[in-house]
């Protein structure tokens, strides 16, 4: 984090995960699995400001760190939870415009979070034409299962974009064919969003860009 700029995205795999704003610029919805640090969370609530954030964290002590990270205090717009992502989604209403997915414990991504069931409550709990984000690790050894158990939810309704170091892999997937949107690939900014975020993200936004493209 930039002490400086505390609300930028200082690494890429952040920013390819804001590229569902090329289909949905405007979600009234965000449900965010995981704190960490609070970039996401703080970018999203700081430049769209009509979305209604809550983000679910297992860890207290991950929590207890978020003055130190200048996360937002929980108000009318924006809330960190204390819960289990797995059992969270499991009971969570579909109202979500976007899920963000960027879970890790020591050893990865839990099982509860990257398993067929996880992945069938996360279509559930998103609004028709929803959009799924996830961060996985390219070189993990059942990225490819991974995938697969996406799919069984989402069918072909989903793609891949992997970062320059080759590092990560994030997904997005939706509940509808908002992603067949050709212009999506097109880079214009949304009205809704603000400039000095699109400078940000416009770069590895071209990245998305070609890959659809390619699709």
């Amino acid at each position: 984090m930039s002490t400086l700029n505390p609300d930028a995205l200082e690494l890429e795999y952040t920013r390819m995960m804001m590229g569902f704003v090329l289909f949905k610029p405007e979600p009234a919805h965000m449900l965010m699995v995981g704190l960490g640090g609070g970039s996401l969370p703080k970018f999203c609530y700081r430049y769209l400001a009509g979305a209604d954030i809550s983000v679910v964290e297992i860890d207290p002590a991950v929590i207890g760190l978020r003055d130190a990270f200048m996360v937002p205090q929980d108000n009318a717009r924006f809330r960190v939870i204390q819960a289990d992502a797995a059992d969270y989604l499991h009971d969570a209403p579909d109202q979500a415009d976007v899920i963000f997915l960027d879970g890790f414990g020591v050893g990865g991504i839990p099982d509860a979070l990257c398993s067929t069931a996880f992945y069938a409550d996360c279509y559930r709990a998103l609004r028709d034409d929803g959009i799924l984000v996830i961060n996985f690790h390219v070189n993990h050894p059942l990225h490819h299962e991974y995938l697969d158990r996406v799919r069984e939810s989402f069918g072909s309704s989903m793609f891949e974009v992997v970062d320059d170091d080759m590092t990560n892999s994030i997904v997005f997937a939706c509940k509808g064919n908002l992603l067949d949107d050709p212009a999506a690939a097109e880079l214009k900014r949304p009205a809704a969003i603000p400039k000095d975020a699109w400078r940000q993200l416009m770069p590895t936004l071209r990245v998305i860009g070609a890959t659809l493209e390619l699709k």
